[in-house]
């Protein structure tokens, strides 16, 4: 391949709905959540890539599970990053909020925040604009999905709404790298809490047709997400609303109070 002056992001499918995502600039190449060493490999052999470092979201097994399989195919000096919560095997760069990752080859600066909900360890990796990034890119694991955020397998509903606001303060034209392809069903459940919401009802069609002709919904963008993702928009008169008459509560006066609501109503939807 011939280098290419702007960075490249490509889906590599795995397992049911994953995306392993790789980042690469036509010789060298990062990969994001590589739960499946298989596809990565083949991904990587058929494009003539180089690989150069592993970025880890969190410690669940389809994100973790390709790791040492793809250091032990190419190479157990390749640098992996992850969270410095817990033990992943085969890391070598433990991470915290505020640091930065600094990758040479494909030359990319990325911040890390820490965005407990999902897990309590759980990370993303914000790259905001650089020369070679025509947007900013926000690689988030399963705290985010398109019109959907993470169940709550670790933390707590005001863990994952303060993670959200995170997320909520980027640039709009933030493109969001989610690392499942669950738009459809999460945007069923988004229009039974804002069946009146005219993006969502568009992004609805959009996104049918796109999964109709076996293409990702995603990346997405914040931007996109304050529009139709419930999640994201805790603060708003519709989804509260949904969300007391779901509740039977008189008052809910936080946004982590709507997200708790509306988060167990996703999850016996």
């Amino acid at each position: 391949m011939v280098k290419n002056t702007l960075l490249q992001v490509w889906p590599i499918p795995a397992f049911d709905d994953n995306y392993l995502w790789c980042i690469h600039d036509g010789e060298s190449a990062l990969i994001v959540d590589p739960g499946d060493a298989a596809p990565v490999l083949q991904y990587l052999e058929q494009n003539q890539l180089t690989l150069t470092g592993i970025l880890i979201t969190h410690h669940h097994a389809d994100h973790t599970g390709g790791i040492v399989t793809l250091l032990n195919a190419l190479g157990s000096t390749i640098p992996v990053y992850g969270p410095a919560a817990i033990d992943i095997p085969g890391r070598t760069h433990a991470l915290m909020e505020g640091d930065k990752v600094e990758i040479a080859a494909p030359r990319l600066s990325l911040e890390v925040y820490e965005v407990p909900g999902h897990t309590l360890s759980h990370i993303a990796y914000f790259a905001n604009m650089q020369a070679n990034v025509v947007e900013p890119m926000l690689f988030c694991g399963d705290t985010l999905f398109a019109s959907g955020c993470g169940r709550l397998f670790e933390g707590t509903p005001t863990q994952m709404s303060q993670s959200l606001e995170k997320f909520i303060a980027l640039p709009k034209n933030t493109l969001v790298y989610c690392t499942h392809e669950y738009t459809l069903s999460n945007i069923r459940f988004a229009l039974a809490v804002e069946p009146n919401n005219a993006n969502l009802i568009t992004w609805a069609e959009t996104a049918k047709a796109l999964r109709d002709q076996h293409q990702p919904t995603l990346p997405t963008t914040i931007g996109q997400e304050l529009q139709v993702n419930p999640f994201m928009r805790c603060d708003q008169p519709a989804v509260i609303e949904a969300a007391l008459e779901v509740s039977g509560e008189k008052s809910l006066p936080t946004p982590a109070h709507v997200l708790a609501v509306i988060r167990a109503w996703k999850d016996r939807f």
